[in-house]
């Protein structure tokens, strides 16, 4: 006998915050949705709850306008109405990065505890794809089920569900599980998130509806609970859903209709689910689709707002996070609030419309105000932390060199020590000033009693090599605690050298010694460079050397750069041919240009048919030696690549009518534009990785723009940085897969490696890559994409997607050795896209040694994460995860009583001594108490 089916009404609206309009737009209307429901639970006693689309930040963009409403929406809350949570915003999961994830979900749960009922639901209703780490998140903030659109089944035009012919599961329902073993119960909208909208309460047209939705619901439910959501984008609230559901009760009175809730489905469906459900592990991407909808090439929109965010996150999490920690650990209070407030501000570029480029121009403009703003609070906690830091720092001993030395510290947070090349500004000579005096003859008395001559040395007192800008006399000015603005003239100078052995995450000192406090002996070299010039490059101010071992130049030729580990040619076409002396492997073409037409839209790349793509290959470069010191040297590659200006005039009348892009007939102009791409080309000497920089400036539309890496391996997988992992990916697609392009999403780096030999590109802001099925494992990673419409449901122009103008991009060039040495060309990636951070200081004594490091570390295959303060402990927290899928141990060099947490960073268990093994791909929070600063050195 059949059982008696349950159908679970759920009232929800899915709120993107901006998309086809602008924020405002989309917020008069979310006031206007939200008044209509407020008004709709007053006068429906029937009307049991709605679901505010899992993001507290519906409730405060409404309180914004209505704060005398939010007493209504804390009792309502606390009724069971409404649910707020768990998530701050609704974010891209792959486009954020793995710690922008975890503060999403814990400013969110804590502003969900304020409001009053907390949703415990993994809630992912429209990412464009899932991580694969999300049900070990989950469980470890107590979540145990997750609901998604996308990722496991076809999902086509305007999210139809499609049967491919392979399904990974033939339910709504699975287990959903991490790389750890971590796992949640998994529920597919099947028939996506609209599939119970505006329920007809006339009887004909509700038995139409109600047969058609019964049955598609049926078809994929394990359980006779089916899941019917109320509500779409932006879906004003059903008010007569009461009257709907009685016209249902009345014509299939075999069926129950209930006004439900997530959290009484979710029971339900638990209670009757089979005892096998299919498993689903990892990542949830739409691999095995046509390829059409995954939706991947929204990496690459706008590529300049993902080279914000990467910075932006940077700044929070590998910077100002860490350093506010380390001074809160010598007594300045930790800013919580204004942490919070930064990364809302930043996570309001987070949504999935929004940091994936894929909405109109003016919601652009204002996520560039919003990158500028968490970011001016990012650098003011950072130089406030490491000013505090510093003026505890002992720098007595550079009082030895005279009163005018001038210390400073160079902090590294990257979690990974190195010696890295520093560039920074030094003021000195100060002369404060007041209204009343004239600062034009203050000016001139600085720049009479000082000047740009001197040495850098460090806490050792050995010299060090570096090259120095006069910038001249100019004016700043102090924001003192306890007094007015103080106004000074100062002289500065631009100081670039090498600081070697900074620790993970700690710091180092070192001073200039001006004029004539440069004595004889020291063991390295300074370069000068006039004011506002760039004479004298080459020309050495001192050069007196005496340490055998210290390299004076990485130059070889004018076009071979070489330092201990590797040796990189730049051929004539500009083409990069790389030897790693470690293991003897050379790779050749690494760099060449490939310039794609597109006539997709800012979800899809689509490239016309019949286009072949232009290339740097075999095209004559200029090549330059620009820079030549001792601790790194440059070489500038120029070239002018001719491509098509834009697509043919057939597109924009294919966008008007609304072709489906994949039937486009458009292609490229017979117009050129030339495309001028300066390349320069960075060894360190102590680098282990080729740096790149490209500049160029746009003026084509309609078109891609990648370099390609040829890894020299033909191999089945491949590996990418995501969240919280390294993951594992097919370089050939499933046999389901249609779309020629087959791109992916990656955080840092991905890696090719095969026997004896592997290649990491390691990128600032660069999220799409493809591995190339040419049998040589070449990385292709996108620069640029260029189109002029959002896609989707509509016609919405949008000129400004097609980046014209200057743009910039940056990567990293990491051989290996294979499988086996992977894990430390990671770790330089990792550590790439974190700058050291400077701090002037002054001579006095202190508590602190010139050299220390905090929290250090060791664990093979560990990755860091994050250093923070905890607030409702106080203490410490950092986090670490594994790469591998072997158990792996953490070492901890600390004095005090570290213990391991969750991701919420609340509660404690027993201490854990000065060792945690931590199992395969785990992510591990461990709270450290009191001071976490190891001896200095």
């Amino acid at each position: 006998m059949k059982a008696k089916q349950t159908v679970h009404v759920v009232s929800h609206t899915h709120w993107d915050r901006e998309w086809y309009m602008p924020y405002e737009a989309h917020h008069v209307r979310l006031i206007e949705t939200m008044n209509t429901l407020l008004d709709t639970f007053e006068r429906d006693p029937e009307f049991r709850s709605f679901y505010l689309d899992g993001q507290t930040i519906v409730f405060e963009d409404y309180l914004q306008v209505h704060p005398e409403k939010k007493e209504l929406l804390l009792q309502l809350s606390r009724e069971g109405k409404l649910a707020a949570g768990p998530w701050y915003v609704l974010q891209d999961e792959f486009l954020t990065s793995s710690e922008a994830n975890i503060r999403n979900l814990q400013i969110g749960l804590r502003d969900a505890r304020e409001i009053g009922t907390v949703s415990r639901l993994g809630y992912f209703p429209d990412s464009f794809g899932n991580m694969g780490q999300a049900a070990q998140i989950l469980r470890q903030a107590g979540i145990g089920t997750a609901v998604f659109g996308r990722g496991v089944k076809a999902t086509g035009f305007n999210n139809q569900a499609l049967d491919s012919g392979h399904l990974e599961s033939p339910f709504s329902e699975l287990i959903w599980e991490s790389p750890d073993g971590s796992e949640v119960l998994g529920i597919l909208f099947a028939n996506w998130y609209n599939n119970g909208m505006e329920i007809p309460v006339d009887p004909a047209e509700a038995r139409i509806y109600w047969d058609q939705r019964l049955e598609q619901a049926s078809r994929y439910a394990s359980t006779p609970h089916l899941l019917l959501l109320n509500g779409c984008d932006h879906q004003p609230v059903q008010q007569n859903l009461s009257a709907a559901l009685r016209t249902a009760r009345e014509l299939y009175p075999e069926t129950e209709f209930l006004h439900s809730d997530y959290d009484s489905y979710i029971r339900s469906l638990r209670a009757e689910l089979p005892e096998e459900l299919t498993r689903i592990r990892g990542e949830l991407r739409g691999q095995r689709t046509d390829g059409w909808y995954s939706l991947v090439n929204t990496a690459s929109a706008r590529v300049w707002i993902k080279q914000l965010n990467q910075q932006a996150q940077t700044l929070l999490e590998k910077t100002a996070e860490p350093l506010a920690a380390l001074a809160h650990t010598l007594g300045s209070p930790y800013p919580h609030a204004l942490f919070r407030y930064a990364w809302k501000t930043l996570m309001q570029n987070h949504p999935h419309d929004s940091i994936c480029g894929c909405s109109v121009d003016e919601v652009y403009r204002e996520m560039e105000t919003r990158f500028a703003k968490s970011m001016e609070v990012g650098r003011n906690l950072a130089r406030s932390s490491a000013d505090f830091i510093s003026s505890r720092i002992d720098t007595s001993g550079f009082s030895a060199y005279g009163a005018d030395a001038v210390p400073f510290t160079v902090y590294n947070t990257s979690g990974y020590g190195a010696s890295r090349v520093v560039t920074l500004e030094l003021e000195w000579s100060h002369r404060y000033f007041k209204q009343s005096e004239n600062p034009v003859e203050i000016a001139g008395e600085v720049e009479r009693r000082s000047h740009a001559a001197g040495m850098l040395v460090d806490a050792q007192g050995k010299a060090l090599a570096a090259e120095v800008t006069d910038l001249g006399v100019r004016f700043g000015y102090d924001l003192p605690d306890d007094r007015f603005r103080q106004p000074y003239m100062a002289r500065a100078l631009r100081i670039t050298f090498e600081a070697p052995g900074l620790p993970g995450i700690g710091y180092r000192s070192f001073a200039w010694i001006p004029g004539d406090k440069a004595t004889a002996g020291a063991t390295d070299s300074v370069k000068q460079i006039a004011p506002d010039t760039g004479e004298g490059l080459h020309e050495a101010h001192a050069a007196v050397s005496s340490n055998e071992d210290f390299i004076l130049s990485l130059v070889v030729s004018a076009r071979t750069l070489e330092n201990a580990l590797l040796r990189v040619t730049v051929e004539q076409d500009g083409s990069l041919t790389l030897l790693d002396k470690k293991t003897g492997m050379t790779y050749t073409g690494l760099g060449v240009y490939e310039d794609a037409g597109d006539i997709g839209n800012e979800y899809i790349f689509y490239q016309p048919l019949g286009d072949a793509p232009v290339t740097t290959a075999g095209l004559p470069a200029e090549i330059t030696l620009v820079e030549d010191t001792p601790w790194r040297a440059t070489i500038e590659i120029v070239h002018h690549l001719e491509i098509p200006a834009a697509a043919d005039g057939q597109l924009a009348e294919e966008i008007r009518t609304m072709v489906l892009f994949n039937e486009r007939q458009a292609g490229r102009s017979a117009s050129t534009v030339t495309l001028r791409i300066v390349t320069r080309v960075s060894l360190e000497r102590s680098g282990s990785g080729v740096k790149v920089t490209a500049s160029f400036d746009n003026q084509a539309c309609d078109h891609r723009l990648r370099a390609l890496f040829p890894a020299g391996i033909d191999t089945a997988v491949h590996y990418a940085d995501s969240i919280f992992e390294v993951a594992e990916r097919q370089s050939v697609p499933a046999p389901e897969w249609k779309n020629p392009s087959y791109c992916h999403h990656m955080q840092t780096f991905v890696d090719v490696h095969g026997p004896g030999r592997g290649l990491v590109i390691a990128g600032k802001g660069l999220n799409e890559y493809e591995v190339l099925q040419d049998r040589q494992g070449t990385i292709a990673v996108t620069l640029l994409r260029s189109v002029g419409e959002l896609g989707d449901w509509g016609v919405f122009p949008t000129p400004e997607a097609q980046c014209i103008g200057p743009r910039e991009a940056e990567w990293m060039i990491i051989p290996h050795g294979g499988a086996a040495d992977r894990y430390e060309a990671y770790r330089e990636a990792y550590a790439f896209p974190v700058p050291v951070f400077t701090a002037a200081a002054r001579l006095h004594s202190g508590e602190l040694p010139p050299d220390t490091g905090w929290l250090e570390w060791s664990g093979e295959r560990l990755a860091f994460s994050s250093l923070k303060i905890a607030e409702s402990s106080g203490d410490a927290v950092a986090r670490w995860y594994n790469l591998a899928a072997e158990d792996t141990e953490l070492k901890l060099h600390t004095e005090a009583a570290p213990y391991e947490t969750t991701i919420l960073e609340e509660a404690a268990d027993a201490p854990i001594g000065s060792a945690l093994t931590v199992q395969g791909f785990k992510i591990v929070t461990v709270g450290i108490p009191g001071t976490v600063r190891q001896k200095g050195r």
